[in-house]
């Protein structure tokens, strides 16, 4: 199984440095991508920028947009991103895509968040048209440039429930999933999931990413956590953002080793590492916790 990790863009002190420290020691490292996730009405940078960033500062290592909410935004754009990312990357680039849970950032944008299942639906359709080198309307120019990968990165489905994860089977190449905690139950059950969505459509077995929170390395490691996790979750209301806050366990890494191996046991073809902090320790310490695996 695949290790991966988050930039922590979603940490307070989130800067420049972090930006080409975290993604070229992961480059160097034993990390099989590095990535970061879209939030408007939050602290954290830009998604495309910044995996724009990284993807000019590495040579190796994939580079993974989890996720784009997709119908929040105009589609011939985010072709036009994501193909820009995939040259810049030279092919490393992977496009996750789902409708979000927040309606602000919704309003943010100016976009209607009604119907947002279906209008995934038409809009990944939309971005392969568009990376196929088929015009916007008649009479237009291509959207480009070209993508490196033939036919345009891979799509990975941000779906968890069955009706999310049968349409996802209609169209994508895996599925993203999280669990906050990285509980195995959960781990386990989101995977079973995916599976039985693609058989149902009679398709090869999904690639299965999903990821958790964690801290690793630095004092005051389970605080920093609760922290992190309750001011992410907010969105969810103070009293469940403080519960879910306060079972995170992800701190150390015996319960990291056990979130992998629980994630490698479900036969998740990666997993991803979502640091709470930005810390440069934090870092240093699960490369050589991955190292070791």
């Amino acid at each position: 199984m695949d290790i991966g990790i988050a930039l922590p863009t979603m940490c307070r002190g989130y800067d420049r440095a972090a930006t080409v420290e975290w993604s070229r020691l992961a480059d160097e490292g034993p990390v099989s991508s590095i990535s970061c996730g879209e939030r408007m009405t939050y602290h954290n940078p830009e998604m495309w920028t910044t995996m724009a960033a990284a993807a000019a500062v590495t040579e190796r290592v994939r580079i993974f947009a989890n996720l784009s909410v997709l119908p929040a935004h105009p589609v011939p754009l985010v072709a036009k991103q994501a193909a820009t990312i995939d040259v810049l990357s030279e092919g490393r680039f992977t496009l996750g895509v789902g409708v979000g849970g927040r309606g602000g950032d919704y309003r943010s944008l100016g976009a209607d968040s009604e119907r947002r299942h279906e209008r995934l639906d038409r809009a990944v359709a939309e971005l392969r048209s568009l990376w196929a080198g088929e015009p916007p309307f008649d009479g237009a120019d291509p959207v480009g440039p070209p993508c490196v990968q033939a036919g345009g990165p891979p799509v990975l489905a941000g779906a968890l429930g069955p009706k999310s994860l049968a349409r996802a089977a209609q169209w994508a190449d895996g599925v993203v999933s999280f669990s906050v905690g990285g509980v195995p139950g959960e781990i386990a059950w989101s995977a079973e999931a995916a599976r039985r969505a693609w058989a149902d459509a009679d398709r090869a077995t999904p690639r299965l990413v999903s990821g958790c929170f964690y801290t690793l390395g630095i004092p005051d490691a389970q605080p920093i956590l609760h922290s992190f996790t309750a001011e992410y979750l907010d969105f969810l209301g103070s009293g469940n953002a403080t519960a879910a806050a306060a079972a995170m366990k992800t701190c150390d890494a015996d319960a990291l080793h056990r979130t992998l191996d629980a994630a490698e046991a479900a036969g998740l073809d990666e997993f991803i590492l979502v640091p709470g902090s930005a810390d440069r320790a934090v870092l240093d310490a699960t490369l050589e916790l991955i190292a070791a695996r």
